[in-house]
């Protein structure tokens, strides 16, 4: 018997007070044509009310569609995520302490349905020590009205860990391109395949019920098994969704090169002008080895592929994204999370499994707010909450840090004759005495003794101990004015200060190679032109 059905039947199958786990990453995976309906319903009826909705990745565009549709005073009592930024009904009820909310890390939730499923302990981990999500510090609860412990403290064999506790779920929102029949689902046109196949999983062995949205429809057997990712044995319904409500990114309604189709010359990526972006995306570079597995965070860091391709050495590291895909270039902007001709595409679980597992050689992530301990804070902003999405896991566990960002907020400078010039200084300061919130434990990465590093346009930073020391200077840079005087703290300046490489502050660099090269134990061959 066919499982089709409208979106208002489904959202009837909604009860009062069930918790609803989705797997989504901006609008990618997420259900749009289901949330319409379970949002038409409650402000019709008032029900369902009180759910608790969980969900790994941030869900929305900022605007209307994602959570946004749950996000109503009365329909959603307790949210548990690892980012909430893109959703402003959510933020508006956090904001205003109308929700319990539970900020987790990202790895974290999606390896919790696999837990589910099993009916294990829980997810047992040392992600997250020291930071918010410690229960000893704010054990990841966010308003005021959050109070139940979701996380625990344990030891084991003599080491910290933490016990994330699992739940059970009673309605699980998938989604996937093809739907047959029987419910098999397949993820076709998707720009990732997330965790729809474990999320599933955990709602069955739950107890509770799987709905799929799909984008087509298709007779009994008309899918080849290996294509199915989700099995119709794990389905209970399925909703065709309208073309408007099955987009595959935040912004792009479908991209077939997204979806890993054909491939398309890169050779046509735009050349970055010449600014402060662009000098910290080449001194992060240099931190590269050929053959590096790296992960590149959103904002300065997703310059650094065009840093890459400007030099030549495209292929020569790998980079993935933390939803599961493997070579390519990154998708920026709204698009953020798959990557054009990606060589691979993995299960979001199995993807932080390998980061987790130390397999990344490089990390490169944002910096919003920094302290003389170093501890980093990406998450919250006064009353302001994103959540830490997957940057705990990656930062605590890839070989190397590298945190990329401008030295203050709201600065302006030039690049002119190899010096860097500040025209107009920032109105607020990034390195202060102690973060607003840490979701990058400095005393973990010391304990664990890897390399950190802070690189910015003034000047660069090495994480030594507890304490941040600095140790290049940009060519122009005034170390008094321009790097003490907008520090909330005195860093330890290294007696072999040196200043950044005047090269990078060139309209042609060209370096790159030679420097890999010297990195990997062998010669380079000449420089090429890039054309």
């Amino acid at each position: 018997m066919s499982k089709f059905i409208t979106a208002q039947q489904a959202a009837m199958l909604i009860k009062d007070g069930v918790t609803i786990g989705a797997s989504t990453q901006g609008l990618s995976g997420w259900a749009e044509e289901v949330a319409i309906a379970i949002e038409e319903r409650f402000l019709e009826s008032g029900h369902p009310r009180d759910i608790t909705l969980v969900h790994s990745c941030t869900c929305g565009d900022y605007k209307k569609r994602g959570t946004t549709h749950l996000g109503h005073e009365g329909l959603t009592k307790r949210l548990i995520c690892g980012h909430t930024l893109t959703s402003p009904n959510m933020i508006n009820l956090i904001e205003n302490d109308k929700i319990e909310c539970y900020l987790l890390p990202q790895g974290v939730i999606c390896q919790l349905w696999r837990a589910i499923a099993g009916k294990k302990i829980g997810v047992i981990t040392s992600v997250g020590l020291g930071t918010f999500v410690d229960p000893r510090v704010d054990g990841a609860r966010v308003t005021s009205i959050t109070h139940e412990d979701l996380i625990k403290v344990i030891e084991i064999d003599g080491r910290e860990q933490l016990l994330y506790k699992p739940f059970p779920v009673d309605v699980a929102l998938i989604r996937g391109t093809v739907a047959d029949e029987n419910g098999n689902l397949t993820m076709d046109n998707e720009s990732v395949i997330m965790e729809a196949l474990p999320l599933a999983m955990a709602a069955k062995n739950s107890g509770g019920i799987v709905i799929a949205q799909a984008h087509y429809s298709a007779m009994s057997g008309a899918l080849l098994p290996k294509n199915v990712k989700v099995p119709g044995t794990l389905v209970d319904y399925v909703v065709i969704a309208k073309p408007e409500n099955h987009h595959q990114t935040q912004q792009t309604y479908f991209n077939p090169v997204l979806a890993g189709h054909f491939r398309v010359p890169l050779a046509g990526i735009p050349t970055i002008p010449l600014d402060a972006r662009k000098i910290i995306g080449r001194r992060a570079a240099m931190e590269l080895s050929i053959g590096d597995v790296i992960n590149l965070g959103v904002g300065i860091p997703a310059v650094i592929p065009s840093v890459i391709a400007e030099e030549g050495m495209t292929g020569k590291v790998t980079t993935t994204t933390e939803l599961g895909v493997f070579g390519g270039v990154p998708a920026i902007g709204l698009d953020f999370g798959g990557a054009l001709n990606a060589e691979a595409m993995i299960e979001h679980a199995s993807m932080f499994d390998y980061y987790d597992g130390g397999g990344l050689d490089v990390t490169f992530v944002g910096l919003a707010q920094a302290d003389k301990y170093g501890n980093v804070n990406v998450s919250r902003f006064g009353k302001r909450v994103a959540g830490p999405g997957g940057f705990i896991n990656i930062t605590q566990n890839s070989k190397k840090v590298v945190f990329c960002g401008m030295f203050s907020i709201g600065s302006e400078e030039v690049v002119e004759n190899g010096k860097l010039r500040i025209t107009k200084e920032g109105d607020g300061k990034k390195f202060v005495e102690r973060v607003e919130q840490i979701t990058f434990s400095g005393a973990f990465a010391a304990h664990r003794n890897e390399p950190v590093m802070f690189i910015t346009e003034r000047g660069v930073f090495d994480l030594k101990g507890e304490k941040l020391m600095l140790t290049e200077i940009a060519p122009g840079v005034d170390l008094e004015r321009d790097i003490f005087g907008m520090m909330e703290f005195k860093p330890i300046v290294s007696p072999e200060l040196k200043q950044m490489d005047s090269d990078l502050f060139l309209p042609e660099w060209g370096k790159l190679e030679a420097l890999l090269g010297e990195k990997s134990g062998r010669i380079s061959e000449p420089l090429q032109a890039v054309s």
